[in-house]
């Protein structure tokens, strides 16, 4: 076993791995539950160091050293996908984001678009051939190790262990700094009777057999608590969830019909409680694909039936969709919200779902709305709509004229806002 000497030779502290990232330079981070937090403390330590480096990345977790105060000139991030650890710094002007699909990001890098020379990522321990698995995240990290001119990867004991095409062999890699540090969780939550409700139409949309893209969220979760009775389901989507662990559970997935992958779980990250990552780990049901594939709209429709389930922040009356921004107020990411719309839309038997609650802000906000806030970005086309499911229905758009389609969102808006939208597409010539 060679590899391991190549490995002994490789090993590092974290300082000294971050060291070869210098001021100018373009750094891939993995993200999610996969981001990889000692190499980024060790990376923030060199802020009086370096001027102007450029991080990469998807949706990072918990609090990122590389936004606090005081690290404004050193890094700026160029967000792929906006979450928590960097949406202040984002519509404040410290950061940057790219509107992108998520499966074009590989693309993006690949081409030169998002520029990659060190790639930063987190592995688990390698195997008795000296291969390391990327663990919860595959997504763009593939493309990234490929193209960058260092790469420098954390492993990481905590990091289970997951099949697919998601391994990464010693020899590819720079510089490897260990750590055992507990990976970030996302802890579910109750569904709440609002996400029941729309869970329940949602599972009556799902006929036995089908394969299905849940994103996050309580929605999700209340779909996959009340698919009960529902026979030999598959999943192939972006991420992996507590929900679909406990699905799985009790036999509601078991994937035997599907088309593509049978019997295999799909998708190309996870995100959950530690007690998922431990259900994954060397677990051949699972396979983690990157971005490029698993959300490819062509790779997505060669599963019959397809149901793609994606939220939203607002719909407005004509059926376009808002789901990265509030106004002008970045909130989120196209992530792969159209990839799965237009894979399902194409798939033979297929349905893609807008589901959101009928208002926000305890109930002081429509969701379902005459037109999109000023400045909004338009995620998902009016064309691109087949249905939309809040807790008063579901409404089927696609297809229909403007004054149909304005008909129908009104019949599942909130009954409290129902005469204010009606009156407002009266004015529009939506309805007579």
């Amino acid at each position: 076993m060679a590899w391991i000497n190549d490995y002994r030779a490789k090993l590092c502290s974290a300082e000294e791995a971050v060291a070869h990232v210098k001021s100018e330079s373009w750094v891939m981070l993995s993200g999610n539950a996969a981001a990889p937090y000692t190499l980024m403390d060790a990376l923030a330590a060199r802020a009086n160091d370096l001027t102007n480096v450029t991080l990469s990345h998807v949706l990072l977790l918990g609090e990122d050293p590389l936004t606090r105060p005081g690290m404004e000139g050193a890094f700026h991030h160029n967000s792929l996908f906006v979450g928590p650890a960097d949406r202040a710094s984002v519509n404040d002007g410290r950061s940057s984001y790219v509107p992108i699909h998520l499966h074009m990001i590989p693309k993006a890098i690949r081409s030169g678009a998002c520029r990659v020379d060190v790639a930063i990522v987190q592995c688990s321990p390698p195997d008795e051939h000296g291969f390391m698995s990327l663990g919860v995240e595959v997504m763009a990290t593939k493309a990234a190790v490929e193209m960058a001119k260092k790469v420098i990867v954390q492993v990481d004991d905590r990091m289970p262990r997951v099949h697919g095409d998601s391994f990464l062999h010693v020899s590819a890699v720079h510089h490897i700094v260990e750590a055992s540090r507990e990976l970030p969780e996302l802890q579910s939550k109750e569904a709440t009777e609002v996400e029941k409700k729309i869970g329940a139409f949602i599972a009556n949309m799902i006929p036995d057999g089908a394969t299905l893209q849940l994103g996050i969220g309580g929605i999700p979760d209340a779909v996959l608590s009340l698919l009960k009775g529902k026979r030999d389901l598959g999943i192939h989507t972006e991420m992996i969830s507590d929900g679909l662990m406990r699905a799985m559970e009790q036999g509601i997935i078991t994937g035997t019909k599907k088309t593509l992958h049978p019997g295999k779980v799909v998708g190309t990250f996870i995100l959950g409680s530690r007690a998922l990552y431990d259900f994954v780990d060397d677990n051949p049901l699972f396979e983690l694909h990157p971005v490029d594939y698993t959300n490819d709209p062509f790779v997505v429709a060669k599963n019959d039936t397809m149901i793609a389930i994606n939220s939203a922040l607002e719909v407005d009356l004509t059926g376009q969709v808002c789901s990265d921004s509030i106004g002008t107020y970045i909130y989120s990411g196209f992530g792969g919200q159209l990839d799965f719309i237009r894979g399902s839309a194409a798939s033979k038997g297929g349905k893609p779902i807008i589901a959101i609650p009928a208002t926000a802000k305890g109930g002081k906000l429509s969701r379902v709305v005459p037109a999109l806030k000023l400045g909004s970005g338009v995620v998902t086309t009016r064309a691109d709509v087949h249905y939309v499911v809040t807790e008063f229905g579901v409404a089927e758009i696609w297809g229909k004229n403007l004054q149909q389609r304005a008909k129908a969102l009104i019949n599942i808006a909130h009954p409290d806002f129902r005469e204010t939208l009606e009156r407002e597409a009266r004015q529009r010539h939506l309805i007579t």
